[in-house]
């Protein structure tokens, strides 16, 4: 029984050196679609419906978007608390600068994505010369947010064209036009983070601030350019929520999506100190998520069951990272017990240091020894 057990756990291992994380995180995601069809025909149902895969596509839009922007700061060992919030800001700033003028599109997505960029960049300036946690500066942010649309606006505020209700309503056949544009973004930010050099230097700076210093890394700009990119996501989240409501809506914040956001990148996959993960596993993460609330919905599941299932599964993969990452880092047992030590240390071992030379004999007076 040791045996097969200890068989099992090497080929458990072997599998997930192979895959890597993210492929793990895309075996997942066929788990929970195939378990969660064979769950919902047993109760009678059908996931794969027409109205079920547009309902989980449109879904993931969303989240993709936070999601997406979530994944750089978490890179570079930060967070952003602030998305909801910006989210809710961009929408009434969309419906107020469009005012239901198809003329002014172009106008209000330009003043929405700035607007947002100006409060990442905020975020990151905080960050990263005040030296005040992510954590506080950008809950902090967000709270400044929340006062102001609190106090200045009641209710929904301006009004989308319809042209521009298309970007969330209109689809290619079971495909909505904003999960297509989150899949391209997505792309664009995987080719981003491998492909550019500010994508390498992120990664340094979540893995180590001080050796990326070393290496003639500035860690302010990483940080900074991710925060304002986060930002602009949630920009276009707000965008999105401003075309399927039609007005801007000051109450999008209460909905916790930066809790959601972090959920799926974490469930995708990346390291939450930084420095591993990245965006393809972050769109898995958001599918999975995804698929288990369309499953919640057909099956008319308790939203407070709903928080504590999801609660878990998060809960859960975070645990088999975190194993897994252990077993990576493990310190290898050079000498064994009751062994000798090797004369030579073998290829994938660091080299064995010189000698140190004999220390002088000390001096006496006279200059004798």
């Amino acid at each position: 029984m040791t045996r097969v057990a200890t068989a099992s756990r090497t080929a458990t291992r072997s599998l997930g050196s192979r895959l890597g994380t993210t492929g793990l995180v895309y075996l997942a995601l066929v788990g929970v679609l195939l378990v969660s069809s064979v769950f919902v025909a047993v109760q009678g149902g059908n996931l794969f419906t027409a109205a079920n895969t547009v309902d989980l596509f449109t879904r993931s839009s969303l989240l993709g978007f936070l999601a997406i922007g979530m994944t750089l700061v978490i890179l570079c060992r930060s967070l952003d608390l602030s998305v909801g919030y910006v989210a809710a800001l961009s929408t009434v700033i969309a419906g107020t600068t469009m005012a239901g003028d198809p003329s002014r599109i172009v106008l209000g997505v330009t003043v929405t994505l700035g607007a947002a960029a100006l409060i990442g960049l905020a975020n990151g300036l905080v960050v990263t010369k005040l030296r005040v946690n992510p954590f506080i500066a950008t809950l902090g942010t967000g709270l400044i947010i929340k006062g102001y649309l609190d106090t200045q606006f009641q209710g929904p505020t301006g009004s989308i064209p319809a042209q521009f209700q298309m970007f969330g309503l209109s689809r290619i056949g079971v495909l909505p036009v904003s999960t297509l544009v989150m899949l391209v973004l997505a792309v664009l930010a995987v080719l981003y983070l491998r492909r550019t050099r500010m994508g390498f230097h992120m990664y340094a700076v979540g893995g180590d601030a001080e050796v990326a210093r070393l290496s003639g890394v500035r860690p302010e700009l990483p940080v900074i350019t991710a925060h304002v990119l986060c930002s602009v996501m949630a920009g276009m989240a707000g965008l999105l929520l401003a075309s399927r409501f039609g007005t801007g809506n000051t109450l999008v914040y209460n909905n916790g999506y930066e809790l959601e956001a972090i959920a799926a990148v974490v469930l995708g996959g990346t390291y939450l100190l930084g420095g591993r993960g990245g965006v393809a596993g972050t769109v898995a993460g958001v599918f999975i998520l995804a698929t288990l609330d369309t499953v919640f919905n057909t099956l008319g599941v308790d939203p407070f069951v709903k928080d504590v299932l999801r609660g878990t599964i998060v809960i859960a993969a975070v645990a088999i990272y975190a194993r897994g990452q252990l077993s990576r880092t493990a310190v290898r047992v050079r000498f064994p017990s009751g062994g000798t030590p090797p004369a030579s240390s073998g290829p994938g071992d660091p080299p064995e240091p010189p000698p140190l030379p004999p220390a002088p004999e000390p001096l006496v007076r006279g200059g004798k020894r």
